[in-house]
């Protein structure tokens, strides 16, 4: 099983000292992967209709770099490490620029990209950026489509209900298949994970990502599909406050997978860190009791 971090963007403040040592960290201590939150803007949550809090926990005072920008750059200075968006939310985004900043970081990175892929619920965030709030989902599924024809053809005219091209093509394609993982916690997002995507990212405590990833099972076989080569992929994380022990998150990793979990991702916010080298030396003590 592949095992990564997560960027701890919340905690660090923007600070791109502290996104540089963090990647290289992770790589010299033989992590496999990088995995990055996203959101463009935040938002007051006050005097919202709907409720803003009901949806999510971020708001105007936290910090986020944009993934695919993040990843050029950590591109440059890592050689092995992969890089996960944990989830990008595409439906607020344009399909063919992201196909274009996607296919880059790939290509720059030597086939490092796994794209995370999710709707998002942050209804102001699509609102400043122009797109619909309430079609995220059906738009959501036409996009993974559409990208991999975008990645994967000479020439493509596509007539969709939320994107069209018509005889147009991305010059230099990536050369594999990106993989596309969705993200979420409800039945339509599992539902679309199990008929077009590569695998899922689960954000929640162990017992309801487990419960989760029985339910993404029965779906793959509903749709015929094996999940071997699907990846299923839990960010170990927990709502306590001062997060899981040490012990705790081997532990809950170790049954991710005898689950049949084929990735996590190490959650280090929560913890009342307040320095990188707080978040990097509890990263170093998982990685020896791991190993």
């Amino acid at each position: 099983m592949k095992i990564g971090a997560a960027y701890p963007q919340i905690e660090l403040g923007g600070d791109p000292v502290a996104f540089d040592r963090f990647g290289r960290a992770l790589e010299e201590m033989g992590y496999d992967h990088l995995l990055m939150y996203d959101h463009v803007v935040g938002a007051v949550h006050e005097n919202r209709n709907p409720p803003m809090w009901e949806r999510g926990p971020y708001t105007d005072k936290h910090p986020f770099h944009d993934p695919l920008v993040a990843f050029a750059y950590m591109a440059g200075i890592t050689k092995r490490i992969e890089l996960m968006t944990g989830v990008l939310i595409l439906p607020q985004r344009q399909t063919v620029l992201v196909a274009r900043q996607a296919a880059d970081v790939d290509l720059l990175s030597g086939g490092r990209l796994h794209l995370g892929v999710g709707a998002g619920w942050n209804y102001v965030e699509y609102d400043v950026l122009g797109q619909d709030f309430e079609t995220r989902g059906p738009r959501l599924t036409e996009q993974i489509e559409y990208l991999r024809r975008l990645w994967s053809e000479p020439l493509v005219t596509f007539n969709g209900r939320f994107d069209r091209m018509d005889r147009a093509a991305l010059n230099p394609r990536p050369a594999r298949r990106i993989p596309i993982y969705c993200g979420g916690f409800t039945e339509p997002a599992f539902k679309r994970a199990a008929l077009c995507a590569d695998g899922f990212i689960f954000a929640a405590a162990v017992e309801g990502a487990l419960q989760a990833w029985n339910r993404m099972q029965e779906l793959l076989a509903a749709a015929g599909r094996s999940v071997k080569g699907f990846v299923g992929h839990y960010i170990v994380q927990d709502d306590r406050a001062g997060g899981l022990s040490l012990q705790e998150t081997v532990n809950n990793i170790q049954r991710w997978q005898a689950a049949g979990g084929t990735r996590a991702s190490i959650v280090t916010m929560g913890r009342g860190f307040t320095t990188i080298d707080q978040h990097i030396g509890h990263l170093q003590e998982l990685r020896r009791l791991i190993a």
